[in-house]
């Protein structure tokens, strides 16, 4: 399911928002269950919640010209980190997304 949680985020490039909302469902359907899910689910919505972040923010600079680099930029970098993400994930492993910004924490 861990697996699952990661490649649902690819979705976001068929359905808007579909990045978030597919690993979101996920997420909570099965976090009070696995807890393999839920660091999954965590390390993976904060990632996608950064990622739409740095892409509003290319948006803007492509008033300056800038930003067009930076948007075909951040699109290599999400799908390459969650194919990482997705193939450590089959080794049950719980892959930490670099340039990523802590929204959801752990429960405590």
């Amino acid at each position: 399911m861990g697996i699952v949680v990661h490649l649902a985020s690819f979705s976001g490039y068929l359905i808007p928002f579909g990045s978030i909302l597919g690993p979101l469902i996920v997420w909570l359907m099965k976090r009070d269950e696995l807890p393999f899910v839920d660091s999954c689910g965590r390390n993976c919505l904060n990632f996608k919640i950064s990622i739409a972040i740095y892409a509003m923010i290319s948006v803007v600079l492509m008033l300056v010209g800038i930003g067009f680099i930076l948007l075909g930029i951040i699109a290599i970098v999400d799908i390459v980190f969650t194919i990482i993400a997705a193939m450590k994930a089959s080794e049950g492993e719980s892959y930490k997304y670099p340039m990523s910004i802590n929204f959801i924490k752990a429960r405590s």
